[in-house]
């Protein structure tokens, strides 16, 4: 059904449209405090369908043939922000097994040990032996009060302190950030894991393996709060890290975030043109025409855990396109 139903919302050729999923981890088991996130069960299913009914193709070659409107019918692409190892460990294995390209977005700062600030502030909700996480010794970054006192005694209040804590301190500029997580981490008691991400190693072989290699800043700041050099040298850098890490040419970026306007500004998609990369994504929910913006390719995943729900989620982000 599913396979009939994109075939008329995404057909060949110059009425083509790109449909493309964004996931960030696929962990080995469910986790308790973010149980909708990508699991290898889930994620195995999803390539199923996926493999089923549409034409998944290598990123740079769909956005190509997107622009040449010589695209197959139901054609779809595969990509993963940020670089965790679970990608590799994980996503990879399912991938391969089911002949399915992706292209992997890395930012690269967090490469071989390194680790995202969302993710201290994660792992010192998870890791606090604590019921309750007193950060009233900090204060907020815009100067109203402090951080508060969150209860985390159960997974629905690690979620909601999670939550909480991240939404205060996510567009601060990258140093006066990681300050902060650190002393986040300093007031749970905890010490963070140093294995979440990838180690250069593993992107050898993820890209040894058929996999896409893209560019994703440095550190992961909000371009649109950078200064135009500051901007160009995140972008510039970890295109530069990759290229000499893997001995070829890397002509695809994502956006950290992804937001228009908010994460990142036209100015951020003049750099990435003047850079000389062949495409970038965003993280704007819909489906690519010929006529859309290369440097701002959408992308949507369904949430869904079943399959009717997931290829209705599917067929509807196209049909709003």
């Amino acid at each position: 059904m599913f396979k009939t139903v994109l075939k008329q919302l995404a057909p060949a050729g110059a009425r083509g449209r790109l449909s493309v999923l964004i996931f960030h981890r696929v962990l080995p088991q469910p986790d308790p405090i973010f149980p909708g996130e990508v699991d290898a069960a889930a994620f195995d299913a999803i390539c199923q369908w996926m493999k089923s009914w549409c034409n998944v193709l290598p990123l740079d070659l769909a956005v190509q043939q997107l622009q040449n409107r010589t695209l197959p019918e139901r054609a779809a692409a595969i990509t993963f922000d940020d670089g965790y190892a679970d990608n590799r460990t994980v996503a990879q294995p399912i991938l391969v097994r089911h002949g399915l390209p992706a292209s992997f977005f890395i930012a690269t700062d967090f490469l071989d040990g390194g680790r995202m600030w969302n993710d201290t502030v994660i792992e010192s909700v998870r890791l606090c032996r604590s019921a309750e996480l007193d950060l009233s010794s900090l204060p907020r970054p815009d100067g109203t009060g402090h951080l508060g006192q969150h209860a985390i005694g159960t997974a629905e209040q690690k979620r909601e302190a999670i939550a909480a804590i991240i939404g205060q301190i996510k567009y601060l500029p990258v140093a006066e950030r990681l300050a902060l997580t650190g002393q986040i981490a300093a007031c749970a008691g905890v010490r963070s894991p140093d294995d979440l991400m990838l180690t250069s190693q593993q992107v050898r072989e993820m890209r040894h393996a058929g996999m896409q290699i893209g560019a994703h800043t440095r550190s992961h700041p909000i371009l649109a709060k950078l200064g135009a050099d500051a901007a160009q040298a995140e972008i510039a850098e970890s295109r530069r890290f990759l290229e000499q890490l893997l001995g070829e040419r890397v002509g695809l970026f994502a956006y950290p975030n992804g937001k228009p306007g908010t994460d990142y500004s036209p100015e951020s998609v003049q750099i990435v043109r003047d850079l000389g990369f062949d495409a970038a994504v965003s993280t704007t929910w819909g489906a690519s025409r010929a006529d859309t913006d290369p440097f701002q390719i959408p992308r949507f995943t369904p949430w869904d855990r079943s399959k009717l729900r997931f290829g209705g989620r599917l067929a509807g982000n196209l049909w709003r396109s």
